[in-house]
């Protein structure tokens, strides 16, 4: 099966109802159990996500409040970059080179 074709089971009931006239008892409920564990997986990757991105936002407010805390901002942390020269160069500096 595509995943076209697994977009338009999920998406019409219809559809896939026609599609599970096509399978035995037995094969239906091995499909949802297989399809209970690929959600259940899912479950568990969204919420590791969920806990890695708390975990990055409470790491940067302590980040902010310590630099906070010893004065200085976050313009003092980074140094300024040099401006880049925007345009071509001239033609002439071109060909000397």
């Amino acid at each position: 099966m595509s995943e076209h074709t697994l977009e338009r089971i999920a998406r019409n009931k219809n559809v896939a109802r026609a599609a599970a006239r096509q399978l035995s008892m037995e094969q239906l409920h091995k499909l949802a159990e297989v399809i209970g564990e690929v959600i259940e997986q899912k479950h568990d990757e969204e919420r590791q996500r969920q806990e890695e991105e708390a975990l990055k936002a409470r790491k940067l407010a302590e980040i902010r409040e310590q630099i906070n805390e010893a004065g200085l901002s976050i313009e003092d942390l980074v140094p300024e970059q040099p401006q880049r020269k925007r345009g071509r160069p001239p033609k002439k500096a071109a060909d000397k080179a």
